[in-house]
């Protein structure tokens, strides 16, 4: 009777690791391969999706309260000034390397 019972349990993994290994050598056929990348790109393009849903209503969002601002005469308060960088001189005589001098072929 026990070896019975231990014949059912080698037969009930067998088949388990049988299947498992038949699925993982699946996934490295051609078709395996496309349907894997064809998820990964469903999920990027899902991913730049709702990125893009989040910024336009965000930008909705700020410019709603630029114009209920501006509609108010109420000076608005940038709070991202100083991360533009308005506040810098910037020559434009000279080009930003420095000077540079042409040089004619010989």
């Amino acid at each position: 009777m026990k070896r019975l019972l231990w014949l059912g349990v080698g037969l009930a993994v067998g088949a388990l690791v049988v299947r498992k290994l038949t699925q993982k050598a699946n996934e490295f056929t051609p078709s395996g391969i496309a349907g894997s990348v064809s998820q990964s790109a469903g999920g990027l393009v899902e991913s730049v999706r709702a990125f893009v849903e989040d910024v336009r209503v965000n930008m909705a969002e700020r410019e709603e309260q630029i114009h209920e601002a501006f509609a108010n005469g109420v000076a608005f308060d940038d709070q991202f000034e100083d991360l533009r960088g308005d506040d810098l001189e910037v020559q434009f005589d000279e080009p930003i390397n420095g000077p540079h001098q042409r040089q004619r072929p010989n």
